[in-house]
């Protein structure tokens, strides 16, 4: 099979999960989350659930366990909580969930940032894995972070992840 025949066979309409954690946002200021839901759409993805939950550890797994249960998205896009602040537990309630890491997410969203913001780069905690076959993308909650992720490495890649997960 060409590369080319292989790009073509790809999924292309997936079911997208949006979840953004905040302590201060609501679903109306959620700019990360209703960016992220309007971009899917513009891809040809389906938005199957947009929600607003605290920085949690036990709301964020719970709201994940439903949402891949219950829901069945083929990724879950998460926004928020992956800084250093003590608030910010997204990757110690996400990464244990993980059956598969996707250990270069985060690096290469790193040098992505890198080249934007410099070295407050750093203090990102970004990652992605799978849990029970659905992609997860842990990353910032800043609006200029989740574009770069979403336009450089999630959307372009989604469909390639989901195939292979799917094999």
């Amino acid at each position: 099979m060409s590369a080319h025949s292989h790009r073509t066979s790809l999924p292309k309409h997936l079911k997208i999960a949006v979840l953004s954690m905040s302590s201060t946002r609501t679903f109306e200021n959620d700019k990360s989350g209703l960016w992220i839901k309007k971009q899917a759409k513009k891809e040809g993805h389906e938005v199957v659930i947009h929600q607003v939950i605290p920085d949690d550890a036990n709301a964020i797994t719970d709201a994940l366990g439903h949402i891949i249960e219950r829901i069945a998205p083929h990724a879950v896009i998460m926004t928020g909580g992956t800084g250093v602040s003590p608030k910010d537990v997204t990757i110690e309630a996400v990464r244990p969930l993980f059956d598969k890491e996707l250990t270069a997410f985060g690096p290469v969203f790193a040098q992505l940032s890198f080249e934007q913001i410099d070295s407050a780069a750093i203090l990102s905690r970004a990652t992605a894995g799978f849990i029970k076959g659905t992609a997860v993308f842990c990353m910032p909650g800043s609006l200029n972070a989740c574009k770069l992720a979403c336009s450089n490495l999630i959307f372009p890649e989604l469909g390639h992840l989901i195939k292979h997960a799917k094999e």
